[in-house]
């Protein structure tokens, strides 16, 4: 028994789930993606208020860290798709699910596969995503022959592990009304990059949790004797370091997976897509302008309260103590900068 760690890439973890890959995304998705009329009002201003959230507002850093953006980009790009729920109400049918645990056992060439553990976030729905492929372009995948990588064992850097059970679950108990896998979501937002997966790493994470997620679905409609599944299982999966994007499509067609013979399942992958190109605080020095790098809680420890009372507020208070504190200085201005917002006063 085995559990993964797939260092090889998205060929490994083909030869591992028996599946053919298809480089870019399938037409159904991308006629979506080109239709106007699917498209959000204003989606490109939406969007890159989204990333100036992210990198630049939700933070007092001069440098924020990716473990913070990274999270904020997911939730706000989330949020603008919930925005399309008036218009697409069984958008509301959907569910995002935190921490969850998936386990799926199969047989590949005699060898016991596992895969199992938290996964990333999970967007579940009350009905399954259609079938991307056609019968036509599923019984032609019986044609393609799968890479081996002879001499090496295509298992060679996975981890051996005693399991004393072979598990099958979906995470969800029996009822749960979001019952189908929809997408997977995969932030790579540790901040030292040795910790992240590299894209091809990332690209493998995705594929083997998608199949993962779908083959346990699949036992669960199927049952666990291998087979060519009459109605095939679909799972969608994104992940992200905040930055880069890698988008997948996969459908599971089979849970006939000893041989490398017969139905192949499929994948799409459309990968390395930057949402934009860097996001950089530059300072800015305008004439006759004194910029003063003190944060509202240092302010407020120079400014005697009754003060505020004085000059009718605190804001010109402090304004007012500080142009004391740097000397005179006719016609100069001050600006106070906190967490993104500017009050500027001259005296």
């Amino acid at each position: 028994m085995f559990s993964w760690f797939v260092f090889q890439g998205v060929r490994q973890a083909q030869w591992l789930t028996k599946t053919k890959l298809v480089e870019g995304l399938p037409p159904s998705v991308l006629s979506i993606v080109d239709d106007p009329a699917h498209q959000l009002e204003d989606y490109e201003e939406r969007v890159k208020r989204v990333i100036s959230h992210a990198r630049l507002w939700d933070t007092t850093e001069a440098i924020p860290k990716r473990e913070h953006y990274c999270p904020v980009l997911f939730e706000d790009l989330i949020h603008l798709c919930r925005l399309m729920s008036v218009k697409y109400p069984s958008l509301t049918k959907r569910m995002l699910a935190r921490n969850y645990k998936i386990a799926a056992t199969w047989e590949r060439e005699s060898i016991l596969l596992q895969v199992r553990g938290l996964n990333g976030i999970l967007m579940n729905s009350v009905a399954p995503i259609p079938p991307v492929a056609s019968k036509e372009e599923i019984l032609a995948t019986e044609e393609h022959v799968l890479e081996t990588f002879y001499p090496i064992s295509p298992t060679i850097d996975l981890q051996e592990v005693n399991v004393y059970q072979e598990l099958n679950s979906t995470g969800f108990r029996d009822g749960y009304p979001y019952s189908h896998p929809h997408t997977l979501f995969f932030l790579e937002s540790a901040n030292i990059r040795p910790n992240r997966f590299r894209p091809e790493q990332l690209r493998a994470k995705m594929l083997m949790f998608a199949f993962g997620n779908a083959l346990a679905k699949a036992k669960v409609l199927y049952g666990n004797d291998p087979k060519v599944l009459e109605q095939p299982i679909v799972v969608q999966s994104v992940g992200t370091d905040g930055q880069l994007f890698q988008f997948m499509v996969f459908q599971l067609n089979t849970t006939d997976l000893v041989s490398g013979d017969g139905i192949k399942n499929l994948v799409w992958i459309d990968s390395d897509q930057e949402l934009y190109e860097k996001a950089q605080c530059i300072s800015e020095v305008k004439k006759r302008v004194v910029t003063v790098s003190k944060t509202w809680e240092t302010v407020l420890e120079i400014v005697p309260f009754h003060l505020c009372w004085r000059f009718g507020s605190w804001r010109r208070a402090a304004v007012r103590v500080l142009n004391q504190l740097k000397g005179p200085d006719t016609g100069a201005g001050l600006v106070l900068t906190q967490a993104g917002v500017t009050d500027r006063e001259y005296l």
